[in-house]
């Protein structure tokens, strides 16, 4: 079995990690765990911003999801659980469809995510993102929300 883990450093994502360490743990799986990079290409091009500007913001991005897959491998060596694949990928459409794209290249069965990740609004019950996964992906998602902040 392959269970994927989406992570983009907030609480939400730390708590699906911990769960899906746990889960790998007992079923023996393969886990793999990215975090993708939003292109904010084509998101900027209307709104005077030079090109520089927006492979200096792509490249904020991409260092940013490189530390948080690397706060991952760190908690999964803290508890003795390897990952099969760990990496910051490039959405070329979008975050969702991006995890969905994923999970189908990889033949991924289970993704444990987080209910909402880092989010303008922190009071919508259940993210876009999550929501779009949800109904889209040909596997398995098994949300994860944190204690207390639902």
């Amino acid at each position: 079995m392959k269970v994927l883990v989406p992570v983009d450093g907030s609480t939400y994502s730390q708590e699906a990690l911990k769960v899906a360490i746990d889960y790998v743990k007992i079923k023996g799986a393969d886990l793999n765990v990215i975090s993708v990079v939003q292109n904010v290409g084509g998101a900027l091009e209307d709104h005077e911003i030079s090109p520089s500007r927006i492979e200096k913001v792509t490249e904020s991005l991409s260092q940013r999801a490189e530390e948080v897959v690397k706060q991952a491998c760190d908690m999964l060596a803290a508890e003795k659980v390897m990952s099969v694949s760990a990496k910051a990928v490039t959405a070329t459409v979008s975050v969702p469809d991006a995890i969905i794209d994923y999970a189908a290249a990889e033949g991924v069965d289970l993704i444990i995510m987080g209910s909402k990740g880092l989010s303008v609004s922190s009071k919508i019950k259940l993210g876009s993102v999550a929501a779009h996964v949800i109904k889209h992906c040909h596997c398995s998602v098994y949300l994860v929300k944190t204690p207390g902040k639902e």
